[in-house]
């Protein structure tokens, strides 16, 4: 039993085999996936929900993405808050700095960031943090506004960041890049961290792990990087399955697992 926490399945390259590609993640024990909101960006906030209303194994978040902040107007943040009380929507994301790219002014992008953790906070939804190039803004604006849960979405850095993370609630998700050969140090934060507040994801379709990488990615992959995660932390495969799974569950209140569905046109 498996849980991608993070993908964008509604990314215009599952437009050709969205279906296939569900039932490859069913097949290799995938039993829920979060699907990320952000889409392209306001005015649409609702891409995932599509999916989640869609597939009972999906769960959604809404959010703006960072590289978006320029186009979130009162408007698109009035319609962010009204999507909170959708009944499949988890969690308010991915949200944060991008500093690397800086698609959006950076004051811009810190205004919205805050804008969306205000509006998790009314909704009482976790959140999903993104952080490129940005991590002390990103800490210190959390620090100082946020007092829940969520999750630190595709962790890269190092043991004394995740500790920041942990400390101020968060869980860390690890993507494909445990499994990349030059992520000794990332091998070592995951070998080191509780257990109980790691996640697992495939940010799909991007950052597909060995022996994938160079390929589109998909929820199927997941099992690489629980592998990845087993074999750091010198567990079998199935109890880190399990943690991670559980660690999920309990994170979002998720008292059982949905069934089975299948992708309606």
């Amino acid at each position: 039993m498996l849980i991608d926490s993070h993908c964008h399945l509604d990314d215009h390259q599952f437009d050709p085999d969205r279906a296939q590609v569900l039932e490859r993640a069913r097949h290799a024990g995938v039993t829920l996936a979060l699907a990320i909101g952000s889409g392209d960006g306001p005015p649409d906030l609702e891409a995932a929900i599509r999916l989640a209303d869609a597939v009972p194994w999906i769960y959604a978040t809404v959010g703006i993405h960072p590289h978006d902040a320029s186009r979130a107007d009162p408007a698109a943040l009035e319609n962010l808050q009204q999507l909170c009380s959708h009944p499949r929507v988890l969690a308010v994301g991915e949200i944060g700095l991008d500093y690397h790219y800086d698609q959006s002014p950076r004051d811009a992008q810190r205004e919205v960031f805050l804008a969306q953790l205000e509006i998790a906070h009314r909704a009482g939804k976790p959140v999903v943090i993104h952080t490129r190039d940005a991590w002390r803004d990103t800490i210190d604006l959390l620090a100082s506004h946020w007092n829940g849960s969520g999750i630190m979405h595709c962790f890269g850095g190092d043991y004394s960041q995740a500790v920041e993370a942990l400390d101020l609630g968060l869980h860390i998700s690890f993507a494909g890049i445990l499994t990349f050969p030059k992520a000794t140090g990332l091998r070592e934060v995951a070998a080191k961290l509780p257990l109980a507040r790691i996640l697992v994801e495939t940010d799909s379709p991007y950052l597909a792990p060995v022996p994938h990488r160079g390929k589109r990615n998909e929820p199927a992959f997941v099992v690489e990087t629980v592998r990845a995660l087993a074999q750091a932390r010198g567990i079998p495969e199935q109890e880190a399955a399990a943690a991670t799974t559980a660690n999920f569950r309990s994170l979002f209140q998720l008292r059982s697992l949905p069934p089975a569905g299948k992708l309606e046109n």
